[in-house]
């Protein structure tokens, strides 16, 4: 199938802020973001987990149960990400590298599923990963799978107003263009986060 020509600036975009946040988290080397090449360590089990404040949000084993003003542990599996029911705590707790990476692949797999999968999965059907390797593995499957399934659309697919029927965000009511917008509006920020995080941990006391 061709590719809508409206679509290649946003699989450009996605693909560029996968390959900065990916290089980012695994190493050796990352895009400094002109061009050049900087040296960066892997994402480490102690950094995946840091609370840079107390209170933070995270990912959990799911024994233990959830963490500070969270109500449960969302996710399949020996472990869980930190939520609770809307409305969702006042002010929004800090969160985790492994709870924002956790996000992102959920996010990406499940519109992936309800784009061109089964369209069934829900975020109790979803893995959460209990250590940084396998975090950042699930987190490169998520992507693939999400940009494979935008190659599979036409241009009417991307006026559809529900063409991912994903069941956590706006895609009933927003035309498939704009959905493939917020995901990588989504992938931008929350890779600039975890890029931030990496940041205080390698530069602050532990």
């Amino acid at each position: 199938m061709t590719t809508p020509p409206r679509l290649l600036p946003l699989l450009e975009q996605f693909d560029f802020a996968c390959e900065r946040l990916s290089g980012r988290m695994a190493g050796p080397v990352m895009d400094s973001g002109d061009g050049s090449q900087t040296r960066v360590e892997g994402l480490t089990d102690a950094e995946y987990f840091w609370e840079p404040v107390p209170g933070c949000w995270s990912v959990r084993r799911r024994e233990d149960g959830p963490g500070p003003r969270a109500t449960l542990l969302a996710g399949s599996g020996a472990w869980g990400r930190d939520g609770a029911a809307y409305p969702h705590p006042w002010p929004p707790p800090v969160t985790t590298l492994a709870w924002r990476l956790s996000h992102l692949t959920e996010m990406l797999a499940l519109r992936a599923d309800h784009t061109a999968g089964s369209h069934t999965l829900t975020r109790d059907d979803h893995p959460v990963g209990g250590d940084a390797a396998s975090a950042v593995s699930a987190f490169a499957a998520a992507a693939g799978a999400w940009r494979e399934a935008l190659l599979g659309v036409d241009d009417a697919a991307l006026d559809t107003v529900g063409h991912c029927t994903y069941p956590h965000g706006s895609d009933a009511d927003d035309p498939f263009i704009d959905i493939v917008w917020w995901v990588n509006q989504e992938l931008l920020h929350h890779g600039a986060e975890i890029a931030l995080l990496r940041d205080l941990y390698r530069a602050g006391p532990r």
